[in-house]
């Protein structure tokens, strides 16, 4: 996701997932729509968290409450982005990552995947 420009996108989406040593799955930490989502989006950049664009599956990830695991079903889709990560790098020309046609299932996974369910 790029920085803000200063227009507002009520349609983007973002969410942020967690997965400690603990965890049985990722769990959800942030999400938002708008302008909640622009700044966990830039939050994670300033942070050096790497950001991963899948406007569907941020749609059905929007959908859990913080603190949420992600559901078995959705297990595939959140592997497919832990691995592109596991190889990712910040330094590339375009850090921020776009899902391609049919990949990694749907959430847009704005910020590590984006007004807040909260």
């Amino acid at each position: 996701m790029s920085r803000s420009d200063g227009r507002r996108n009520p349609s983007r989406k973002a969410v942020a997932l967690q997965y400690g040593a603990g965890d049985a799955a990722p769990v959800v930490v942030a999400s938002g729509m708008g302008y909640m989502a622009e700044k966990i989006v830039e939050v994670a950049a300033d942070s050096g968290v790497p950001i991963y664009e899948d406007n569907s599956l941020a749609t059905i990830l929007t959908q859990l409450q913080l603190g949420q695991e992600v559901p078995e079903e959705l297990y595939k889709a959140i592997v497919e982005i832990y691995v592109y990560f596991l190889h990712f790098d910040p330094s590339a020309p375009g850090a921020v990552r776009q899902a391609g046609p049919g990949e990694a299932a749907s959430p847009q996974t704005d910020a590590a995947g984006e007004e807040g369910n909260q």
